[in-house]
């Protein structure tokens, strides 16, 4: 062997494969159970990881990778049972119009393509962001009020006619309202890790399709795989979420789905083909540069590497980043794979049964994230859920329920 020859550690490496393949496997049922989240394996990972075989690196490599496959895996509920997970949600109706459309299987391919682009594009863009937005930071904190009531006034003037601008208008203010009031209040559920999103966004954005749907024909059989948008422009749009998921990577309180938001701002014209990529692409990136900034920073900025800083787990940027390529990859290609047959057996079952069922689900979800106050908080926000539909306004004002408390 040369001297300085790279040697690999056979064991080394099969252990680091199979923490990737835990938290793949974590974060794919987290993905396709609605209400869940990658948050909430990580958390109870780090909880247990005394009793955990290995080293603490590999539990962070096990929590990284459920991150990463969770930002793939998500979009598969929102498409097919219109439930979609917060970093999703200002996209979710009108990607779930797709489905509607029979280009479901073509939306999952679009969202594919958007976090996996988002994951080429974020790693080598993270270091020159990271350099500047360490000196950019303290610039821009002044002025984040400012900017995320920008994205909301944005909401707002962006919809089509009076009547739609005044339901928007009510639709940020009351779920602005739900956030103020909610966002800090003191819940427990019945599981270690509390989390009071879980309500208020299945209440928001996914009750309200749900109880629509009762009386709805349900998934209609879903047509051929083609991606009809040039790939030029899912590059382009991959890269506006990729942007916006930079800027949100590094500021702390300011989630992927404000990012979101934001990106939906920049491409409100473009038609859902355009949400689902852009969205997808924030959801993705924001993972990846908040790995970045825990590095260089020292400060977790998701609940994913909240966990990870808990357990001390050390930051090996090379392993840690190996996890979340290898997540990246098995995430694009589990999305087409489980998603056409998520698409194929939900078109199958009786939308009524379907949609009481998922509804049960979430209120038992609610109830163990964040106890009887969940459960009230998910009538709430599903009462809240329904003034954007009578307006004609889009449900992504509803996102005022982290804007508002943020700005504020």
């Amino acid at each position: 062997m040369l001297p300085g020859t790279p040697v690999i550690d056979p064991t080394a490496t099969l252990a680091l494969l199979a923490a990737v393949g835990a938290g793949v496997g974590l974060g794919t049922l987290s993905g396709l159970v609605p209400g869940l989240h990658a948050n909430t394996f990580a958390l109870l990972l780090a909880a247990a990881a005394s009793s955990l075989p290995g080293p603490r690196l590999y539990v962070g490599v096990a929590m990284l990778a459920a991150g990463v496959t969770h930002t793939f895996l998500d979009v598969i509920p929102a498409l097919a049972l219109g439930v979609p997970d917060p970093a999703m949600a200002a996209s979710a109706l009108p990607s779930h119009q797709l489905v509607i459309e029979g280009r479901g299987r073509e939306a999952l391919r679009l969202s594919a393509l958007g976090s996996g682009l988002a994951v080429v594009f974020a790693v080598p863009l993270a270091v020159p962001l990271t350099l500047l937005m360490e000196r950019a930071y303290p610039l821009l904190r002044p002025w984040l009020s400012v900017l995320l009531a920008g994205v909301a006034v944005l909401l707002v003037v962006t919809e089509h006619g009076r009547r739609q601008q005044i339901g928007a208008a009510c639709s940020l203010a009351a779920s602005g309202l739900l956030g103020i009031g909610l966002l800090d209040a003191p819940v427990a559920g019945a599981l270690p890790v509390s989390d009071v999103l879980v309500p208020l966004f299945s209440g928001l954005f996914g009750a309200p399709v749900l109880l629509a749907a009762i009386k709805g024909e349900g998934v209609p059989p879903q047509a051929d795989v083609a991606v009809t948008t040039p790939p030029r422009t899912v590059g382009v749009l991959a890269g506006v979420g990729t942007l916006c998921g930079g800027a949100v990577g590094y500021i702390p309180g300011v989630s992927s789905a404000v990012a979101a938001t934001l990106a939906l701002g920049l491409v409100a014209e473009r038609g859902p083909r355009a949400f689902i990529v852009t969205t997808s692409g924030v959801n993705t990136a924001t993972a990846v540069f908040a790995l970045f900034a825990l590095v260089s920073l020292g400060t977790p900025r998701t609940g994913v590497l909240v966990a990870l800083d808990r357990v001390d787990v050390p930051l090996v940027l090379p392993v840690l980043l190996a996890g979340v390529a290898i997540a990246a990859v098995a995430g694009a290609v589990l999305v087409p794979t489980l998603g056409d047959r998520y698409l194929r057996t939900v078109g199958q079952l009786d939308p009524t049964h379907l949609s009481l069922t998922v509804i049960g689900l979430l209120v038992c979800l609610s109830a163990l994230f964040a106890g009887l106050i969940g459960v009230g908080a998910f009538g709430a926000a599903t009462a809240v859920g329904h003034l954007p539909p009578r307006f004609g306004a889009r449900r992504t004002t509803l996102m005022g329920v982290l804007l508002v408390p943020l700005a504020l």
